[in-house]
């Protein structure tokens, strides 16, 4: 018997042992039931890079359908919701004009039209490459306020159920980056960083240089406590989701960019490699791995192309680390989902499937 238990029998002496041990009995179940909902596997799913294009958006509608199809604990979009500016400069036929607000209200609309939790975190074309409209002049720096105040309400997700989430705004010193949150399923951390395509808007103007300066050690600090909290909560395993693919393959070691580079003839490896926005995230990836044990995922879009693999190398043994996985989601043209299985009962805790859209699927004559 519990000490609870026998605590609760000697002070209601007047209580039949039927009843002491019903009691008992009832307490054991609500612990049972706690354990078995933290062991309880669920899925999420994992999109980004969509509604590049007229048929694009009509494809988008098709994998919403199937997701809202889907039992799904939450739904995250790894950025790029719309065209690149330049992109549509280059073929402004092939759709609507990104970085307007009704492409944005439209966007939305979408995300609220999905039966789950919906969290975003923004891409380049989302605010970065708004420049590149040669038709009408946005300002990225504007267009990135607007989708920090329409597209990350205060405490909660999008979606037409929502879950609480942890903003990195709810720290006065970072009260900017309401974007970067943070929220925990089923004993498993979950994080986005604000990392974005065109070299993290880096190297194009010296106020968009202050721009990624800023948002970089604002991403790096959210980095840094991302894996604090998970230690500190003995999480079964972290999931990291950022819209940029950082080019893990840069920062190998050279023995294995050698291998890489071996199925590609006629290449080599430069005797240098060049600087980019996107060396000290991969610096601090690997420092942080160096002392954290558990299944962690990096999940992003940007460069199209579905896959799954272990980039990341330790900068003291040159070793990959086993425990860190890579998912790149589908991209326009291809607008598919991958669904996300978490099983914290199972030691490798994240498992990945490829979801085609069977209408989005490309037809052949």
């Amino acid at each position: 018997m519990s000490c609870a238990v026998y605590s609760h029998f000697r002070d209601n002496k007047g209580l039949g042992v039927a009843r002491v041990i019903a009691l008992a009995f009832s307490l054991t179940l609500v612990g049972l039931s706690t354990v078995h909902a933290q062991d309880r596997a669920f899925q999420f799913g994992l999109i980004g890079d969509t509604g590049y294009s007229t048929e694009g958006i009509e494809g988008f509608k098709r994998l919403l359908a199937s997701m809202n199809a889907a039992d799904l604990a939450f739904v995250v979009h790894v950025g790029d919701f719309e065209n690149d500016g330049r992109a549509y400069t280059r073929n402004p036929s092939a759709g609507p004009m990104p970085c307007t607000d009704e492409s944005f209200q439209a966007v939305y609309d979408s995300f609220q039209s999905i039966r789950h939790p919906v969290i975003l975190t923004p891409g380049d074309n989302d605010w970065t490459d708004c420049h590149g409209v040669v038709a009408r002049k946005f300002e990225p720096l504007e267009r990135l306020a607007k989708v920090r105040t329409m597209f990350f309400p205060e405490g909660r997700s999008l979606g037409q159920r929502t879950i609480p989430v942890i903003s990195q705004a709810a720290d006065p010193q970072q009260g900017k980056f309401r974007e970067n949150l943070r929220w925990s399923i089923g004993g498993v951390t979950f994080v986005t960083l604000h990392i974005v395509g065109s070299n993290d808007n880096f190297g194009r103007t010296p106020e968009m240089d202050a721009e990624h300066r800023e948002r970089k050690a604002a991403n790096i600090a959210w980095l840094r406590k991302a894996f604090s909290e998970a230690k500190a909560s003995n999480s079964r395993g972290l999931a990291l989701l950022a819209q940029a693919n950082p080019g893990f393959e840069n920062y190998w070691p050279a023995g294995q960019k050698d291998t890489y580079l071996r199925v590609l003839p006629g290449t080599r490896m430069p005797e240098k490699a060049e600087a980019t926005g996107y060396d000290e995230y991969i610096t601090v990836l690997a420092e942080e791995m160096e002392s954290y044990s558990r299944p962690t995922v990096f999940l992003h879009g940007d460069t199209h192309r579905f896959r799954v693999d272990q980039p990341l190398f330790s900068a003291k043994d040159k070793r990959r680390f086993e425990n860190f996985t890579r998912v790149e989601t589908f991209g326009s043209p291809d607008t598919h989902w991958i669904r996300v299985t978490v099983d914290p009962a199972d030691a490798q805790v994240f498992s990945f499937k490829a979801e085609i859209v069977a209408e989005n699927v490309r037809t052949r004559r």
